[in-house]
């Protein structure tokens, strides 16, 4: 029987000291995609939140980002030249200070790069097709601009590497890059990265390619390598893959490369797709090729969901419960699950060192209905106990 108290090894020796991750959540405190000292507290409060921390979604090309973006204060983070890797340093210095392990997950955003197109950029997408909802001109990528973003990936890696982080984590979910490839909505090409089911998958085998070729020749032999999954992609009458589909996808990138773990994004951990019994996590991680291990975020906000979830996977993801409590995995490590906060109050949100982009985010967006959401809403991006500004003044 699982426990949340395990020690967990990953295929390549690294371990972690519970079955617990911090999932990838942006934190909207980028400064011309930068680290600022925003981005540093955050993290540095956040060495102890799981057993290993995956820091937030950071673009691997110039146009991969920024998404979810609204300011230039307020940005997604990025990696696509060296000189973001002094920023990264500072993170897994301070993530890794307790012996935990930082992992920094790498994405192209595609259609989702609006900011991109604020900034003057141009918003890349595998195919130029009307999406009702975008109001920004899209390029469709050529042939040899997706092996460019394949390339990318692996400079990202190498960056991550030279930046200090334990492992990196491919973003194949939520409507990002990868999964526009795999998606037949999104994906109407002929050539060698679409059309059939198994060309839509030569975006994720070919990233995933050079980012093992990459770390193999640069990192260290317990890096860290995983891939994060949305398990369908089904909105009404628009269907870009389903359940079956994912599974063939989780098989080909499991049995042809050393994955550590597979993680599923989803908004509820027990869903179910309408066509089974069984959830999301049973279907997808019949497929998953041991020894890679099976984690999943959703709707996980208590110890015992923590424990329940565990019954379907070997590591949970924790999103919003660390934004509240950032001591999640130290308190369930020491016996001290009872004293985890579960909403936000004065304390926690002093404890937890939420940017002031964060707030911002959570506070204004109804999507991010939290316990103790009110108390945030009464807050402002310079009044937040021990919280800095971007220029690191109190």
């Amino acid at each position: 029987m699982k426990n949340l108290i395990d020690k967990v090894t990953f295929r390549h020796g690294a371990t972690i000291d519970t079955r617990t991750a911090q999932s990838p959540m942006l934190t909207n405190s980028g400064l011309n995609e930068k680290v600022t000292q925003d981005t540093i507290n955050y993290y540095n409060a956040r060495s102890q939140s799981a057993g290993m921390v995956i820091v937030e979604y950071t673009s691997v090309s110039p146009n991969g980002g920024p998404s979810r973006s609204w300011a230039p204060d307020r940005e997604q983070l990025a990696i696509y030249d060296d000189s973001f890797v002094p920023g990264f340093k500072k993170i897994t210095e301070k993530l890794k200070k307790d012996g935990n392990k930082a992992i920094l997950q790498l994405v192209h955003s595609g259609r989702e790069a609006q900011y991109r197109y604020a900034l003057g950029g141009q918003v890349e997408v595998p195919s130029n097709i009307d999406f009702p909802w975008i109001s920004y001109p899209l390029h469709e990528f050529s042939e040899d601009e997706v092996w460019q973003i394949v390339k990318d990936f692996g400079t990202a890696t190498k960056r991550a590497i030279a930046s200090g982080f334990d492992g990196i984590e491919i973003h194949g979910a939520n409507h990002y890059l990868h999964q526009e490839f795999f998606s037949a909505y999104s994906n109407v090409r002929t050539d060698f990265w679409g059309g059939s089911l198994e060309k839509r998958m030569n975006f994720a085998l070919e990233v995933a390619r050079e980012v093992f070729k990459v770390a193999k020749e640069n990192a260290p032999k317990d890096f860290i390598i995983g891939y994060r999954i949305s398990p369908e992609e089904v909105h009404e009458d628009n269907i870009g893959y389903t359940w079956h589909e994912a599974q063939l996808l989780v098989n080909q990138l499991t049995e042809n490369f050393e994955f550590d773990y597979v993680h599923l994004s989803t908004n509820d951990y027990t869903a179910t797709p309408t066509d089974s019994d069984k959830n999301y996590a049973q279907l997808l991680g019949e497929q998953v090729k041991k020894p890679a291990l099976l984690m999943i975020a959703g709707g996980i906000h208590t110890v015992e969901k923590m424990k329940d979830a565990l019954q379907y996977v070997d590591i949970v993801s924790l999103g919003r419960p660390t934004l509240i409590d950032n001591q999640i995995g130290y308190k369930i490590k020491n016996g001290q699950a009872d004293h985890i906060f579960l909403e936000f109050n004065e304390e926690s949100v002093k404890e937890s060192h939420l940017t002031p982009g964060l707030i911002d985010l959570l506070a204004n967006t109804a999507y991010f209905d939290m316990p103790g959401i009110d108390y945030l809403k009464t807050l402002t991006d310079v009044k937040l106990g021990d919280a800095v500004t971007h220029d690191g003044t109190k």
